[in-house]
């Protein structure tokens, strides 16, 4: 019955004329302690002029707890603030009474009152400290009534600085949160068996199975700030087969007015433990980059484009010319550049592949920077679909490439993958020899062309982490192609990152490597993804190999053969030293190939295997022109040997 009365009425506050009542009668016992403190515990003073005095205390009292407003408070979230008001109070209340002792002695307003001032002394700090006791006495008895009733969950904060201290504050404030912090856990020695707030802190090696059901843990939440992504998965992923739910607490950036609350609190996602923590770029030669440009993204409402596009938005440029075929995805990406307020830009809907299209908007526009990220990318569809992926990737690239030359574009930044590296498939094929044409269009010395690579990005049409969402919510199996598969990830602001920071330090004719960490195994990230979201393996989610698709890998490379790198002036930026190439030889190679999908001819992909020689194909129907290749290199050498 008790239990749901304080349930029920949990959400009801106090009427402030009734928190008055109770500063009124804590300020008269105050009173009347405080001439017992002056003489010594007796009652050896005129207890008659007490109770004439203590009228005007009162109405004195009221005066000034009505001025500053130190009653309206809500007592069960008595903070520093409503310690000050009651102090400002007291302050209040002590100046007038005073003021009104001294008026008396001159003029003897009143026969004989008079309240001596070490009474008033006394009394104010009687008052200050039991008005202050009184509110967090109250706050403690109510929060610890109301949750005794609403514990469901014990919780483990993980780290005791103080980010684990405010999140204990958050959850320990929050009347509607049903959880009960019984520990804090750290690295730090110095903690380790130390209490705060109560409550002590454990080491991390205290995290075993008995511990956990011996304090029956039911969460465990990260507020460690400024952690390295790679130190906090492997701490998430060492508590994964533990029968615990983890969650994590946000940057200090995302709170809410500065201000933690419990809903930020959130169950730790698979793309928190791959987000890396994001590159520094000098923004001030990005400033300097684009400031009064004209500026063309080409594929501005894919992944990358787009967010590009919400990059460039908040520079001073000239003009920003979105184009993209895709109308759904350019209008949704128009509208919320509206909703938030940015105005100075252009969406057309285009397609790179048409020339005349193309030509008249770098006429209309004239372009200074033009960011290309558009391309086919889906690497099984692309496997047997050659003549779509030639058109865009390396037709409709080479056109943006001389459309840029004939209108004298600054610089082209182009965006290649990890992909093209040592391709085995059509897409990285075509995005490889997006990259060696280019590179024989900057022996022009006329316009500055940019490379950059890099690999998976999370949240990306087609990438592995909403593939594994979508399964899930169907109750499985994710499906992974290979045990032993290898992915890179980074975020999409990352990458847009590089791509605006290549603009800005690129002179012509480097290819941009970043660095990109530690791959990652794709089969332990669908198990971690299953097991944070509180379902286990394979008991509830199961996971199905499916065989290596057309053209996959089982892990990707940043450098080809015969390519190092040098260093730039940001650690994680890198630039490719590529073999050099016999530029007109790979530029007639490249017409011919244009020319030839152009007329649905069937050997394009033997002719891309010419072009590019590391181009090998893997589990596709297009390795036999691999095997052709080396059966016809063993006839030419035994006929060099016979004739010889």
């Amino acid at each position: 019955m008790i239990k749901n009365y304080l349930i029920r009425n949990a959400h009801r506050y106090a009427s402030k004329w009734l928190v008055l009542g109770i500063d009124v009668l804590i300020i008269s016992l105050s009173f009347i302690i405080s001439y017992l403190i002056r003489f010594n515990l007796t009652f050896n003073f005129e207890i008659d002029k007490l109770f004439i005095q203590l009228p005007l205390v009162i109405v004195v009292a009221i005066v000034s707890f009505m001025f500053t407003g130190s009653f309206k408070g809500v007592v069960r979230h008595t903070g520093v603030r409503d310690v000050y008001n009651i102090f400002n109070a007291i302050c209040l209340s002590s100046i007038l009474t005073i003021f009104i002792v001294i008026v008396n002695r001159q003029f003897v307003l009143v026969d004989g009152f008079t309240i001596p001032l070490s009474i008033i002394i006394i009394h104010s700090l009687m008052s200050f400290i039991a008005l202050t006791a009184s509110r967090y006495v109250f706050k403690t008895i109510y929060y610890n009534l109301v949750k005794k009733f609403k514990i469901t969950k014990k919780v483990l904060i993980y780290g005791a600085g103080e980010s684990g201290i405010i999140t204990y504050n958050t959850l320990e404030r929050h009347m509607g949160s049903s959880s009960k912090v019984v520990g804090y856990i750290d690295d730090d020695i110095n903690k380790i068996g130390k209490v705060i707030n109560g409550v002590k802190v454990y080491s991390r090696h205290d995290l075993t199975d008995y511990f956990l059901n011996k304090k029956d843990i039911s969460e465990i939440i990260f507020a460690i700030h400024n952690i390295e992504n790679i130190k906090l998965r492997e701490l998430v992923e060492s508590l994964v087969d533990c029968p615990v739910q983890v969650k994590i607490v946000p940057p200090v950036d995302d709170w809410i007015n500065g201000e933690l609350k419990v809903s930020q609190i959130k169950q730790v996602q698979i793309e928190d433990l791959l987000n890396r923590v994001p590159i520094h770029i000098k923004k001030s030669k990005v400033l300097k980059e684009l400031q009064g440009k004209t500026i063309f993204v080409t594929g501005g409402a894919g992944s990358i484009g787009s967010e590009i596009v919400r990059q460039i938005v908040h520079y001073d440029y000239k003009a920003l010319i979105i184009i993209d075929q895709a109308e759904s995805a350019l209008y949704d990406l128009q509208q919320e550049l509206k909703q938030n307020g940015f105005h100075n830009y252009v969406a057309i809907v285009a397609d790179i592949r048409d020339k005349n299209r193309m030509n008249s908007l770098f006429q209309e526009f004239k372009p200074n920077k033009v960011f290309h990220t558009a391309a086919y990318k889906h690497v099984p569809l692309m496997e047997y679909n050659a003549y779509e992926a030639i058109k865009i990737n390396v037709a409709g690239t080479k056109m943006m490439v001389d459309l840029s030359l004939i209108h004298k574009v600054n610089k082209f930044v182009f965006v290649s993958t990890d992909k093209a590296v040592n391709p085995t498939n059509v897409m990285g094929a075509t995005k490889r020899i997006a990259e060696m044409y280019i590179s024989s269009m900057q022996q022009e010395n006329k316009t500055k062309f940019i490379t950059t690579r890099f690999g998976n990005v999370l949240g990306s049409n087609g990438s592995v982490i909403p593939l594994f969402k979508k399964q899930m919510e169907k109750g499985g199996p994710l499906t992974v192609t290979h045990k032993d598969i290898t992915r890179y990830f980074m975020t999409i602001p990352e990458a847009s990152q590089l791509v605006l920071e290549a603009a800005a330090m690129g002179q012509g004719g480097e290819i941009f490597i970043f660095d990109m960490g530690k791959s990652i195994k794709i089969f332990d990230l669908a198990k971690n993804m299953i097991k944070l979201s509180g379902l286990k393996y394979p008991e509830d989610i199961d996971i199905k190999i499916t065989g290596l698709r057309p053209g996959e890998k089982l892990y990707e490379e940043l450098l080809a053969d015969g390519e190092n790198t040098l260093p730039t002036y940001h650690r994680k930026i890198m630039i490719s030293k590529v073999r050099e190439l016999d530029y007109v030889s790979v530029k007639s190679k490249i017409n011919e190939l244009c020319v030839s999908n152009m007329f649905f001819n069937t050997d394009v992909v033997k002719l891309m295997k010419e072009i590019v020689p590391e181009y090998v194909s893997q589990n596709s129907r297009l390795c036999e022109l691999d095997k052709k290749a080396k059966s016809t290199v063993k006839d030419d050498e035994k006929n060099k040997i016979l004739h010889s």
